[in-house]
């Protein structure tokens, strides 16, 4: 597998041999530093927790808005407030270049990688170096495919994290994608790894065909996360679960709450900057981000623990 790497002031050194590509696309670079006792929902403490060390916060984003399908500034404050990790995106474009997104919206340090083709490519952005990274091609559609990366993640088990964005045409053809997907993980992503799959699979319900599939390499189960409401639906209007972060078996063991300020959400969080308070626990944030004019869905976000 080639890859290019894009580099201003640093490159990625750590680039040992990819796992194989069977039905894969043309690459685009992954970027470097340079371009490169029982809680509820929202519990509220004395005082912040101290950081969980190893802790790894994992969140799915389709948060593009306007009539572009590009990231504005609503989106990147959510990020900017709930301070991902690794995050699998969708519709992964801005006007002024990707790079000057990642800087603004995660960090100057932050690697990412970005499909080649499509019009709404999918990628991943990653705090932790991106050691390779791909697209296999989604036979269904052909403006996005299904974005791969292996993560350099804290601890000696690296993260192979897929991000996809299903189709809304039927549940029929989203189980002929996730079945796809399968084919391609078990041919090809190293089963040593923590594996994720995340994104916005456009899923009617926690329980379609697609997500059936997908019970064969990841949790699909719950509690899921959730909002200070108890709502774990992610579209724009709230009533559909369309955006997931799943774990496989060894990935999913080490969930943790996630911790945000005061506040802790023991099976994950659904993000909605018009429901959450106090928004101070996730400023920049504006009441009015996750309702923003052509918001696609909310923030899914949960928390793991890795070995150090």
């Amino acid at each position: 597998m080639r890859f290019w790497v894009f580099a201003l002031l640093l490159a990625c050194d750590r680039t040992p041999d990819s796992p194989a590509d069977a039905g894969a696309e043309a690459e685009a670079p992954f970027d470097a530093a340079d371009e490169t006792s029982e809680t509820s929902i929202g519990d509220v403490t004395e005082e912040p927790p101290p950081p969980i060390p190893g802790r790894v916060r994992i969140m799915s984003a389709n948060l593009t808005s306007g009539t572009q399908q590009s990231y504005e500034d609503p989106g990147i404050r959510i990020f900017q407030g709930l301070q991902p990790d690794v995050v699998v995106i969708q519709e992964f474009k801005y006007p002024a270049g990707l790079r000057a997104f990642v800087d603004a919206a995660f960090g100057t340090t932050f690697s990412f990688y970005v499909e080649p083709t499509g019009n709404i490519p999918n990628g991943i952005v990653s705090r932790y170096p991106i050691i390779d990274a791909g697209s296999w091609v989604d036979a269904s559609v052909s403006d996005r495919g299904f974005a791969w990366a292996r993560i350099a993640a804290p601890g000696t088990i690296e993260l192979f994290a897929v991000s996809l964005h299903l189709l809304t045409t039927s549940e029929t053809v989203r189980d002929t994608e996730a079945k796809q997907l399968i084919g391609y993980i078990q041919a090809n992503a190293p089963p040593a790894d923590y594996l994720l799959i995340g994104g916005d699979l456009n899923t009617e319900s926690a329980t379609e065909a697609a997500m059936i599939d997908l019970s064969a390499l990841v949790m699909t189960t719950g509690p899921y996360p959730m909002d200070q409401n108890g709502n774990t639906n992610s579209s724009m209007n709230r009533n559909r679960p369309h955006d997931w972060v799943l774990g496989g078996i060894s990935l999913h063991s080490r969930a943790a709450p996630v911790a945000i300020g005061f506040s802790s959400y023991p099976s994950g969080l659904v993000f909605d900057s018009r429901v959450y308070t106090p928004l101070s626990e996730v400023a920049p944030v504006m009441m009015t981000d996750s309702g923003a004019t052509g918001m696609q869905h909310m923030a899914v976000v949960r928390d793991f623990v890795f070995d150090k």
